[in-house]
């Protein structure tokens, strides 16, 4: 399947001819699906672009391994913290001593932008109505890799979907999944519409398998969100809207069998970086692949998925977050996520995105579920 090519077989205008989605997401499992993915970025934030062994001597220091609750500096020897640094650029705010809220993130960034993209253009948006919106709402600032460079392309005059395609080194990283949540969110039941939704968001900025990891999550999303499925019956209808002979689809197979093969998920990780040892750590299918393969081994509980995908590498606050949104969509209820995780996060979120810095999850998640009614 090309990425310029709807997947399924559908047109993009039929995502919008539906009456009202069957069974509807609870609001209540919407906030803790936000919940979820807020948590399991900022439990990623401390460590990401370090490497596994760092992850793992940095929580090792503290009796944190394997990884229960969020990172700590406290007790952590300063030759370790010397050759192995926090990410710089947010152990300030996503550190258990630090946390005060939710802080910003490109990770919870894209959820947003895509709840008002479907507020202002409903379920028949073009990936035109993505670029327009970018540029009203997307400080340029605040996006990164693929993201920057198709905005960079839509400011010169590029339009889609070639903006994904012109000097794009990045187009296959993992940008387009972290944006695929609403579109999952707001189609319980419809794999393919969801998939189809992710589609027209992710060929603004991506190609090939960069796509294809933005429809598998949508799909694996939507199938929780019914809120009868469990995880492997999720993962895989999530699979079935990839091209089955894609090098994305070959590397979530493998890392469900992994999963199911080995009682140690260390031994999962060693032998995931083993295979991926040639793709960048942004890259869309060894983190797709780790998502996949954290899910699994923890039968979809919420701290095991968060943890086993964090621990694991890579891009680590974006495999956290999307993690713990299908995690917590499958928990149902905010009340039954654990304390420690959620209550540092002050049912506050900050960020650059339109008018919602600092607003609530239970409000993202009224503004949600009204989306997910929509017609």
């Amino acid at each position: 399947m090309g990425a310029g090519v709807p997947p399924l077989g559908r047109h993009p205008a039929s995502a919008g001819q539906r009456t009202r989605p069957d069974p509807s997401p609870t609001q209540a499992s919407l906030e803790a699906a936000w919940l979820g993915r807020a948590v399991g970025c900022l439990l990623g934030k401390p460590v990401e672009k370090l490497p596994l062994t760092a992850i793992r001597q940095l929580a090792q220091a503290t009796g944190n391994w394997p990884l229960t609750t969020y990172f700590t500096a406290q007790g952590v020897p300063s030759d370790l913290l010397s050759t192995h640094p926090w990410n710089r650029r947010s152990a300030h705010t996503s550190l258990a001593e630090n946390i005060d809220g939710m802080p910003e993130d490109d990770d919870l960034n894209y959820p947003l932008l895509n709840l008002l993209l479907l507020q202002r253009h409903g379920r028949n948006f073009t990936t035109t109505d993505v670029a327009t919106l970018w540029l009203d709402e997307l400080p340029a600032g605040r996006t990164f890799t693929a993201e920057r460079i198709a905005y960079r392309n839509l400011l010169t005059g590029i339009e889609p979907p070639h903006t994904a395609r012109h000097r794009n080194p990045f187009r296959e990283w993992i940008g387009a999944l972290i944006r695929a949540d609403i579109h999952g969110w707001t189609n319980p039941g419809d794999p393919a519409a969801a998939a189809e939704q992710a589609h027209r968001d992710a060929t603004l900025t991506h190609t090939a398998n960069g796509v294809y990891a933005a429809m598998f999550t949508a799909a694996t999303i939507a199938t929780a969100a019914t809120g009868t499925t469990g995880i492997h019956t999720s993962l895989r209808t999530g699979l079935s809207v990839v091209p089955p002979h894609s090098r994305l689809a070959d590397a979530v197979h493998h890392a469900i069998q992994l999963a199911e093969s080995h009682e140690d998920f260390d031994t999962v990780v060693d032998e995931l970086h083993a295979r991926h040892a040639d793709h960048h750590w942004v890259h869309a299918i060894p983190n797709t692949a780790l998502i996949a393969a954290a899910l699994t081994h923890a039968d979809g509980d919420f701290t095991g998925s968060i943890c086993r995908a964090v621990s694991g590498g890579w891009d680590t606050d974006s495999n956290g977050a999307t993690a713990g949104s299908i995690a917590a969509l499958l928990v149902g209820t905010p009340a039954a996520l654990p304390d420690r995780w959620t209550s540092p996060l002050k049912n506050r979120l900050s960020t650059t995105v339109g008018d919602f810095n600092g607003t609530g999850f239970d409000t993202l998640a009224h503004l949600t579920h009204l989306e997910a009614l929509r017609p």
